[in-house]
């Protein structure tokens, strides 16, 4: 709390507290509710790793909701996602509402019964869309280990959305693309840009108004900053322009848009060669 109040300066704030809940599912430590599978398609004695005691999460969560904390989960695999949920319910139901806004991040698993929870209970679906596509991490590191069912929950954007979910977007940079064009790109097409890999989970593609929106007025809402993420009258002007109109063209062409200008605040802070 005494960090809280003296690290706020200009447009910084500490004010969120990120719980590390699991690891990745490609090393075998994301949590999950049901073991993981060996190389031979058998089930082993491993569920994945809790780093924190989800017997005290709730308490945790639910106090530092009362101090006015956003907690940002890192919950990749379904266990630690129903997990992160419960600890949200444990703090509603403590606390009562509250403007906290707190957010799971990544969400590789999640399981078909905890979808609704996230209108439910006010949490934001904080997405790494890069993520969601065929290519060697997910070919040949996590679906043989998730097996068919499992595999086929990852990544469930269009069911969050159309759950009616407060969805926002980021990259989780350095570790993947900063650029989030690419993200947006993946987002559409579930497939990564270039490729020509099948479509992974076609069901789960989501619309490039919402992919935008959720990179833009999600992660804008996600931070607390009221002030921007759309254009419209009385908003700050943080804007970007584009070299080209998305919309204009084939969404296998998504990642090719560049951007042109950058303003924040209505003062221009970059501008790509010619512009």
């Amino acid at each position: 709390m005494e960090r809280r109040a003296a690290l706020r300066h200009g447009r910084f704030r500490a004010d969120s507290v990120k719980m590390m809940l699991d690891g990745v599912a490609e090393t075998g430590t994301a949590a999950l509710l049901d073991p993981y599978l060996d190389r031979c398609g058998c089930v082993t004695a491993n569920s994945g790793t809790s780093f924190i005691d989800p017997g005290q999460l709730p308490s945790y969560v639910t106090e530092l909701d009362a101090l006015g904390f956003q907690v940002h989960f890192h919950a990749l695999g379904d266990r630690a996602v129903r997990d992160a949920l419960d600890a949200v319910e444990a703090a509603r139901r403590a606390n009562g509402p509250s403007d906290t806004r707190p957010h799971l991040a990544h969400l590789q698993v999640v399981h078909p019964d905890d979808i609704n929870r996230f209108r439910a209970l006010g949490a934001t679906a904080n997405m790494q869309p890069l993520w969601a596509a065929h290519e060697p991490q997910m070919d040949e590191l996590t679906i043989p280990f998730l097996g068919a069912e499992r595999a086929a929950q990852q990544y469930p954007f269009g069911a969050l959305l159309r759950s009616g979910a407060t969805l926002a977007a980021g990259s989780d940079w350095p570790v993947s693309s900063a650029n989030p064009l690419e993200g947006i790109h993946v987002a559409v097409n579930r497939v990564v840009p270039g490729a020509k890999d099948p479509v992974f989970l076609p069901e789960q593609r989501i619309d490039l108004t919402a992919a935008f929106g959720a990179y833009t007025a999600g992660s804008a809402y996600v931070n607390h900053l009221d002030d921007t993420g759309s254009v419209r009258p009385g908003a700050l002007a943080d804007l970007v322009v584009l070299d080209r109109d998305p919309y204009d063209g084939d969404a296998g062409a998504i990642a090719e848009t560049k951007v042109a200008l950058t303003y924040v605040g209505g003062e221009r802070v970059y501008a790509a060669p010619g512009y």
